[in-house]
């Protein structure tokens, strides 16, 4: 492979998937930090005294920066203006810096010590913990519309929806590794923050991993720049540089915004769910805290393999807004039958953990590789960072909107922890009626999709691989 590399990089196989590996591969390690905390909740609550809407608050962090101060939007157009190497890298560090905040904060004591916020009293060690994980929020979103970016680059018109189902697999082995292994990692160290220290050398493993890319990606611009023949259409795209009044250009169709609601209503129901899916497990399904985040983790570990195939069957075949459509339905029939009082069988939320992650894998499979359809290359950068920016809005909001109706009417007792505390019990079929309902609105923004690329002729039912 490094003979075929050296000889030809903008024209080998080779160099693609190896450039594939890299990206993902950094992507995975801050997809492990995203959720290493989930299944931590009832430690969470146990060991320092958190509840429902303080957890909540915490995991709503993750998008505070990037919503309201518009880092997304930000992120966007320097991707756009410097280009996926410094974006990237940028990305890495600012990563770096808010796991490191997090980790003080969790593992730090701070007594009495409390802030109000929005009427709520909370532990300002929860503050200090939201904090990091909003920085670190703006870095790993960064780097996934970045990562998006240089696959659109690296495989247009080849197997464009396989290389992304690929990246987006490695995400999910990140959260697969972190709903798995944080809870028991976390107990045998005795401590909640324990997880994060692997999480911090992970993702400098990750930093060495896209300096890599960065030497290849390099590489294969002097090639280029020797040999204007090997140019693809992305890459004679990289030299229409951005422009602010680009934006409004993007905003005004209809086809954008169409995926965008559909990618926000759809990640809605998915990502906050899995952030309270360990305690649904052990609390309605009576699972071990030991075997309590395996169940969610096989949602991460079947989009491991059903995203890379039916990314396949979209670049073969097309049909790209009816994948989005039948993925929609699956989200809509999982978190209806979670929410029925009378399913309380392990083997039944092991069934739909696995309906789910067939669902989690035919949206994005079809939804990331059908944006370049629609937005041109060189204002990628920009659209994807306003489809992540919305996104943001309900991967911030969600949770905390969980966290507080689980307070406020779900509440249904209390036990005493190993740590001498009392926890909650909680009902858990209203918060998951409120997830069936982002399903049911994903369908119908699916089938206005669907009947949007019939009208204007996007090519998303049509496919990727482009014969020579």
């Amino acid at each position: 492979m490094t003979e075929t590399l050296h000889r030809k990089i903008t024209r080998s196989s080779a160099a693609r998937w190896t450039v594939l590996l890299l990206v993902s591969f950094t992507m995975l390690t801050g997809y492990i930090i995203s959720d290493v905390m989930a299944p931590l909740k009832p430690m969470l609550e146990s060991g320092l005294g958190w509840d429902s809407t303080q957890y909540g608050f915490f995991t709503s962090g993750y998008s505070l920066f990037n919503v309201f101060l518009f880092m997304l939007i930000f992120a966007g157009m320097i991707l756009d203006r410097m280009g996926p190497r410094f974006t990237g890298l940028l990305a890495v560090v600012i990563m770096i810096g808010g796991t490191f905040l997090k980790y003080w904060a969790i593992s730090t004591q701070f007594g009495d010590q409390a802030i109000t916020i929005l009427g709520k009293t909370m532990s300002i060690q929860v503050f200090y913990a939201m904090l990091g994980f909003a920085i670190f929020g703006v870095g790993i979103e960064m780097i996934g519309i970045t990562a998006s970016k240089i696959i659109v680059k690296w495989f247009t018109g080849r197997s464009l929806a396989l290389a992304m189902g690929l990246n987006v697999a490695a995400g999910r082995i990140g959260t697969a590794i972190a709903l798995l292994g944080a809870l028991p990692f976390a107990e045998r160290m005795g401590s909640p923050s324990a997880p994060l220290v692997l999480c911090l050398i992970m993702l400098l493993i990750g930093l060495l991993s896209f300096l890599i890319y960065i030497m290849l990606d390099r590489k294969a611009d002097r090639e280029l720049a020797a040999d204007p023949a090997t140019a693809t259409r992305t890459d004679a795209a990289e030299d229409e540089k951005f422009k602010l009044t680009d934006i409004f250009s993007i905003v005004r169709l209809r086809g954008f915004w169409l995926i965008t609601l559909l990618c926000v209503l759809f990640y809605s129901a998915v990502f906050p769910f899995l952030k309270f899916a360990t305690e649904l497990m052990i609390q309605k399904f009576g699972v071990s805290t030991t075997w309590a985040g395996a169940i969610p983790a096989l949602l991460p570990f079947g989009n491991i393999l059903l995203t890379p195939l039916f990314g396949s069957i979209y670049d073969k075949k097309g049909r790209g807004a009816t994948l989005m459509m039948i993925g929609a339905l699956l989200l809509v029939f999982v978190h209806l039958m979670f929410s029925v009082p009378a399913f309380t069988s392990p083997a039944l939320a092991i069934c739909l953990m696995l309906i789910l992650g067939a669902a989690f894998s035919l949206v994005p499979s079809a939804m990331w590789p059908s944006v370049p359809k629609i937005i041109p290359y060189h204002k990628l950068g920009t659209a994807y960072s306003v489809i992540f920016w919305v996104q943001n809005i309900g991967l911030g909001g969600v949770p905390l909107l969980i966290g507080w109706v689980l307070d406020k009417y779900c509440v249904v007792g209390t036990v005493v922890s190993e740590n001498g505390n009392d926890v909650n019990v909680y009902d858990y079929n209203l918060p998951m009626m409120i997830f069936a309902l982002f399903g049911i609105m994903s369908v119908a923004v699916a089938y206005l999709l669907k009947k949007e690329d019939a009208r204007k002729g996007y090519g998303l039912e049509r496919p990727n691989i482009k014969n020579s």
